[in-house]
């Protein structure tokens, strides 16, 4: 009994340092979360109000459950991906439940060698376009940080530069994008920004680009295959290489030069890719479409939970057929092109000189 005694004062001292340690935690824990910007939801529910939206007022019209929003496209895919085109969403409506994330988004593009005579316009159209009213860092990768133009932003959005390394074929221009975003979204944008969007610069934002096209993982169908068969597809076909893809297999195809999705699954994306990448390489392959095989092949069996249209995407074939077809009074599934792809000239593109870029509609 006496040693019994002499324990328990010791046990109880113990005890009692335990139970200030797991209170000191607990208040920690609860001024963090409730002073966090990104804790709306908590701080809500913790105020008594009952829900998290309550700040939410949007005025908009009722979704009708036997009214499809559009009757001459595909708007979901067979895994329930929506396929985002105009009139399949009310921006408005997205904007507001959005900034209940308080989130940001990443933008990333690669001006190297003579491609930075595309970038001042990508960044200047992007600024005009490109999730407006939303915080944006727009992360240049490039080989000539001193070339990268100074524009003037709004706050809330910035241009990070990050240096890259340059190579003699465009080829691998192209497929170092990979390895390069998955480097950064592993040591900065995991940290930084919610949601990553990576995109070629010589591309020009022409009309509203923003918060619709968001989720986990999503991908661009390329207006070129959008409605032909899968054995029409620009796959790789060689089974050596790993962007492999049989001929009877593909939902879409996919192009490269517009994807994205949280940081996260684009971080396993392009790793996924780039490891891919390294693998022919050493094997000495290199698929058809360089990077653009091989995020095709990762996106079959990886399935993309939001699908953006053309519209996202339109080339100079796409916008003469539009043109023809507005001639012949006939209607367009395209309605709006939001994202045009500029014609890279022969010089351009081998790197050998520097050329002003040039819209390909005359504008």
């Amino acid at each position: 009994m006496a040693k019994l005694l002499k324990i328990l004062p010791g046990q109880c001292y113990a005890s009692h340092k335990v139970i200030v340690l797991l209170l000191t935690g607990i208040t920690f824990t609860f001024h963090y979360c409730y002073w966090n910007p990104k804790s709306q939801h908590l701080k809500s529910l913790l105020a008594g109000t009952g829900t998290a939206v309550r700040e939410s007022h949007t005025k908009y019209l009722q979704p009708d459950a036997l009214t499809p929003s559009r009757r001459d496209v595909l708007v979901l895919t067979p895994w329930l991906a929506p396929v985002v085109w105009e009139g399949t969403f009310d921006i408005d409506l997205l904007n507001a439940q959005f900034k209940l994330q308080n989130a940001t988004i990443g933008l990333t593009v690669f001006a190297v060698k003579n491609y930075m005579s595309f970038l001042e316009l990508f960044l200047r159209s992007a600024e005009k376009y490109f999730m407006a009213g939303h915080r944006v860092n727009y992360y240049v990768f490039t080989d000539q940080p001193e070339l990268v133009p100074q524009l003037p932003l709004p706050g809330g959005r910035r241009v990070i530069v990050l240096r890259t390394q340059s190579h003699q074929r465009w080829q691998d221009i192209s497929m170092q994008r990979m390895g390069a975003i998955s480097r950064g979204a592993r040591q900065r944008f995991l940290k930084e920004v919610d949601y990553l969007v990576c995109a070629d610069v010589d591309m020009e934002f022409r009309d509203h680009v923003g918060v619709e096209i968001l989720s986990s993982l999503f991908g661009t169908i390329h207006p070129d295959f959008m409605a032909v068969s899968r054995y029409s597809f620009s796959n790789e076909r060689r089974p050596e290489s790993q962007a492999y893809i049989p001929e009877d297999e593909g939902d879409f195809y996919y192009i490269g030069a517009f994807f994205g999705g949280s940081v996260a699954e684009v971080y396993r994306l392009t790793e996924a890719c780039h490891q891919a990448i390294m693998i022919d390489k050493a094997n000495h392959l290199e698929a058809i479409w360089q990077e653009e095989s091989h995020l095709n092949k990762y996106l079959l069996y990886h399935k993309p939970t939001k699908l953006l249209s053309p519209e996202y995407m339109c080339d100079h074939d796409l916008l003469q057929d539009m043109q023809h077809r507005k001639k012949l009074g006939l209607s367009n599934i395209v309605r709006r092109i939001r994202i045009f792809a500029l014609l890279k000239n022969k010089e351009v593109k081998s790197n050998n000189a520097s050329q002003k870029v040039q819209s390909t509609d005359g504008r």
